[in-house]
């Protein structure tokens, strides 16, 4: 049952989506005259942001990775990353962060619709665009970082694996674990939420399910999360592959309350 299904009256829902709207973006909501406007007030703001099933930050970081991956109107990703800026819910240096994790998970040209939001909205707001730590700011050994990805790997997916000797498998070992996945600059609670909506999109099985298993395996997310996150997912990304989700979520779920590992 929907957490906002108590609100029987119209107008009362429709008022609670115009201040929910101000109140996440930060903007003020221009006036709903098409059924499509008025979706997004009295369903997306009036009904799935005033849920309590998701924190407002985890919310925030799946409707940024939503709303760029989907390819859709420049105005709600620029809308989110504006509101939690302002909301000072993430700072400007977690957002550089949320945009380079975004790039491994979601492509590095969807992260850059990311990365001009963030700029245009630090310009909007006067905000310090707080210098970030460097990717690597020493020499290193290569093997070392193989040898340190590999570690936060199983960390991370709470199974081994991200060897291999391709230059894609390289890269996941080198630099998505080696390198991206230990920076401080962004907690790995909140990069699970950037990784499932980017794994989910991928419509790729293995990965959708093991990082689904993982996020609960390691703690970062509660099972409650996840299928909260399935409704959240599905605002930008569609009813059908929201769908998809579900039955993972539901699969993976039962795998971790069993004590199984992703695959069985």
């Amino acid at each position: 049952m929907y957490q906002g299904s108590n609100l029987l009256d119209p107008a009362e829902r429709s008022a609670r989506g115009e201040a929910l709207h101000h109140e996440v973006t930060g903007l003020k909501p221009a006036k709903a005259v098409t059924p499509y406007d008025q979706s997004w007030r009295d369903f997306i703001f009036a009904e799935v942001w005033s849920r309590e099933g998701l924190d407002r930050r985890a919310r925030y970081l799946v409707a940024i990775a939503g709303a760029a991956l989907s390819s859709g109107e420049d105005g709600h990703l620029y809308g989110y990353v504006h509101g939690a800026l302002k909301s000072k819910i993430l700072s400007v240096v977690e957002m550089r962060e949320a945009a380079l994790h975004l790039s491994v998970y979601g492509g590095w040209s969807r992260g850059g619709h990311v990365d001009a939001a963030i700029t245009k909205a630090v310009k909007a707001l006067k905000l310090v665009d707080e210098p970030c730590a460097p990717i690597r700011g020493e020499p290193w050994d290569q093997r070392a970082r193989g040898d340190f990805g590999g570690n936060e790997f199983m960390k991370v997916m709470t199974f081994a694996g991200g060897g291999g000797e391709t230059p894609y498998l390289e890269a996941i070992r080198n630099f998505v674990f080696g390198e991206m996945w230990n920076r401080r600059a962004l907690d790995e609670r909140s990069r699970r939420w950037l990784t499932l909506v980017g794994v989910c999109e991928s419509c790729a099985e293995t990965p959708i399910k093991s990082h689904i298993y993982a996020a609960m395996a390691s703690g970062n997310c509660k099972p409650a999360e996840m299928q909260e996150f399935v409704l959240a997912y599905g605002i930008h990304a569609g009813w059908p592959k929201a769908s998809v989700i579900q039955g993972a979520v539901f699969a993976m779920t039962r795998n971790f309350e069993m004590g199984l590992g992703w695959n069985g």
